[in-house]
C-alpha cells in the first residue's frame, strides 16, 4: 500500500509516517516547510524518518510540496499511484489565524480543495484528514460530542476545519470519496511543536523565565499522547466508511451520513486542569515554575472535553497514556533534543 502524507514534517505527520513505516507501508511525505516555527525541528523530524526508513526497506520519500500549488500536488499523485491519503497539512494555531487569516484560506481552504480534486480523480480509496476540537467553538455542554452543533466557531482557524469537513461531505456524495474527519484534542508529546503549552512550558521552566499561564489558570484540555493519536489513525485509516444504512435524513446524525463519510473525535476523554498539567510538569523536571498570570485569549476557549464513545466502537481502542506519563516521555525528548542541537 502507498500512503500520502501531508504535513509530514509535522509534530503528528512525523510520527505518522514512523507509523505506517513500521508497519512496512510504502510512505510519501510532502510538506512545504513553512516557518510558522523553527524550519530546523521540521528538517530534523524528515531527517529521523530517512534513517528509520533506511532500516526497513527505504519506505519513505519526501518532497517540498505546498499542497496549494494544484500542479505539483498533482504530479505527486499522477507519479506515486497514491491509495490512500492522510491530510495533516494546515497552517496551525488557534491565535495566529488572528493575525494572518490569508495562510489560513491558502492552505486549509485553498489547499484542502486541492486535496479533494486528486483524490476524486485519482480514486484514493479512503482520504483521512485533520479537523480540530476547535470547531466546537463558543459550546459549553461537555464532553464535546459529534452530535453537538458547530455552527459557532470562534476563530477562523475553526472555521477551516468546519469548512474541510463540509467539503468533504459534498466530495463523498457527489463522487463517493471514502472520507474521515478527525477532531483532534490537544495532541502532545516528543518532537511536539514549539508553540503549544507543553513545549513552552518545559523550555520556560528550564531557562528560569516566567510561563504564561492564560485565563488566570481556569482553563481545561482533554490532553491526548501523540502515540495514542496515531494509534487510533492507523486504526481508522484501514477503516474507511461506507454508506450507513440506519441514517436518517429526517434526524441526521452530523458525525455520519448516508454517504461513505465519518467525522469523529480523537482524544483522551480525561480532561484535566492546566494547572495539573504544568504541576506534572515540574514534577518531572524537579523545578517550580514562576507563572505569570494572564486574562483569556481571542479565539480560546476555557474547557475543552472528548466523547470518544464513537471512534472506540468503530475502531476498538481507547487512549491509554495518563497525563504524567505523556509528559515524563516528552521531558525526557526535550532534554535530549536541546543537549544534541
Amino acid at each position: 500500500m502507498k500512503v500520502l502524507v501531508t504535513g509530514a514534517a509535522g509534530f503528528i505527520g512525523y510520527h505518522v509516517c514512523r507509523k505506517l513505516i513500521g508497519e512496512n507501508i510504502e510512505v510519501i511525505g510532502i510538506d512545504n516547510l513553512n516557518n510558522y516555527y523553527d524550519v530546523k525541528l521540521k528538517e530534523d523530524r524528515i531527517n529521523e524518518l530517512f534513517t528509520i526508513s533506511k532500516t526497513d526497506k527505504n519506505l519513505f520519500e519526501f518532497l517540498k510540496i505546498d499542497i496549494a500549488d494544484k500542479n505539483n500536488l498533482e504530479t505527486i499523485f499522477k507519479k506515486f499511484q497514491i491509495e490512500k491519503v492522510i491530510n495533516l497539512a494546515a497552517q496551525a494555531g488557534v491565535r495566529y489565524s488572528i493575525e494572518n487569516p490569508d495562510a489560513y484560506i491558502q492552505s486549509n481552504l485553498v489547499g484542502f480543495g486541492n486535496i479533494l480534486e486528486c483524490c476524486r480523480h485519482y480514486k484514493i480509496k479512503h482520504l483521512v484528514y485533520a479537523s480540530s476540537s476547535s470547531v466546537y467553538g463558543g459550546n459549553e455542554n461537555l464532553p464535546f460530542s459529534e452530535l453537538d452543533s458547530v455552527d459557532h466557531p470562534v476563530s477562523l482557524y475553526a472555521a477551516t476545519k468546519k469548512a474541510n469537513e463540509l467539503m468533504a461531505h459534498s466530495y463523498s456524495s457527489l463522487y463517493e470519496l471514502p472520507s474521515t474527519g478527525l477532531r483532534f484534542f490537544t495532541v502532545y508529546g516528543p518532537w511536539g511543536r514549539p508553540d503549544m503549552a507543553l513545549f513552552l512550558f518545559t523550555k520556560a521552566i528550564i531557562e528560569k523565565k516566567k510561563i504564561n499561564v492564560f485565563n488566570h489558570g481556569n482553563m481545561i484540555r482533554d490532553f491526548t499522547y501523540i502515540d495514542d493519536i496515531v494509534e487510533s489513525l492507523f486504526r481508522v485509516l484501514n477503516k474507511p466508511p461506507s454508506f450507513d444504512p440506519l441514517f436518517d435524513k429526517k434526524d441526521p446524525n452530523p458525525g455520519s451520513s448516508w454517504v461513505p463519510y465519518k467525522v469523529f473525535n480523537i482524544g483522551n476523554s480525561d480532561p484535566i486542569e492546566l494547572i495539573k498539567y504544568i504541576e506534572a510538569i515540574e514534577d518531572s523536571l524537579g523545578v517550580q515554575s514562576v507563572k505569570n498570570y494572564l486574562p483569556m485569549q481571542k479565539g480560546d476557549v476555557a474547557s475543552t472535553a472528548a466523547d470518544t464513545s464513537s471512534l472506540e466502537s468503530w475502531i476498538g481502542f481507547k487512549p491509554e497514556t495518563n497525563v504524567k506519563e505523556g509528559v515524563d516521555k516528552f521531558v525526557e525528548w526535550y532534554i535530549s533534543y536541546i543537549q544534541n542541537k
